[in-house]
């Protein structure tokens, strides 16, 4: 008996949690993006922009001519991943303190405000991605995936690290004001080094053990072996991923368990 209503008092909380953060993600998109115009579809719309725009950069630059792998699947498998980890960090660094008064509501967390802006970056990033892919195919710019599981999984893999990543400098964020104005430099010098541009195959043999330290390599590369196969020789190392994310998220929660005690409605 005691475990049936245990078990029919965690359902309960499941369901208003889930209740919370779907508020918080629409109340987000309402203030993001607003009632008129196209509203909501800039989620993915903003990304697909960013993608195109990188695409016809290197085209009209002649950068295509530099490789036989066609430049529009490399740009967006490239590109979306980046966007996928990167602003999902941007939008948590600096976040709770605006949404402070949010959380005078008992239900209502920093984690759910992590959670709700992270939430939705995946969703633009992956529903741009998908858009993107199901277009270029019909037209013939590119090809389906080899393998499209591979893809999957670099895709989760990487939504893994930006969500622990996040959680972890938008909790350090507000320990330090430095850390705000940090991180916008440090995402621009991310981006040549996250693997968007390039192949690990294409670097020297020391250049490439250091490159896959970063794990957003790993995971760009995994979702470009799922592309290309046998087109490319892919470099990754899963197991250091998955090793590497388990720890920044471990890190990440208990670092917003002392954040949020700062926001303890009284």
């Amino acid at each position: 008996m005691d475990n049936q209503l245990s078990n029919i008092g965690l359902a309960r909380s499941v369901r208003i949690q889930l209740r919370v953060l779907w508020a918080l993600i629409l109340r987000e998109i309402l203030t993001r993006y607003g009632r008129h115009n196209i509203g909501f579809l800039w989620l993915f719309v903003e990304p697909m922009l960013f993608t195109l725009g990188v695409t016809a950069l290197w085209t009209i630059t002649g950068l295509h001519r530099m490789s036989d792998l066609p430049i529009t699947s490399f740009a967006l498998t490239g590109y979306s991943t980046v966007l996928l980890w990167r602003n999902m960090p941007n939008r948590c660094v600096g976040a709770v303190t605006p949404n402070s008064a949010l959380m005078y509501h008992r239900n209502v967390r920093v984690m759910d405000i992590f959670i709700s802006l992270i939430a939705l970056e995946a969703i633009g990033a992956t529903m741009s991605f998908v858009a993107l892919s199901l277009v270029f195919i019909f037209l013939g710019w590119m090809n389906p995936p080899e393998d499209p599981l591979k893809v999957v999984e670099g895709w989760l893999l990487t939504a893994w690290f930006g969500t622990g990543f996040a959680i972890f400098l938008g909790s350090l964020a507000e320990k330090s004001e430095v850390i705000e104005k940090l991180w916008h430099p440090a995402a621009y010098l991310l981006f040549p080094l996250s693997g968007a541009a390039y192949l690990v195959d294409a670097l020297p043999k020391q250049a490439q053990q250091a490159a896959l330290l970063l794990p957003m390599v790993n995971g760009t590369e995994l979702v470009r072996d799922g592309y290309f196969g046998s087109k490319i020789t892919a470099h990754y190392d899963v197991m250091y991923m998955v090793t590497f994310n388990m720890v920044l998220l471990l890190f990440a929660v208990a670092l917003e368990r002392i954040v949020s005690r700062d926001f303890i409605p009284e």
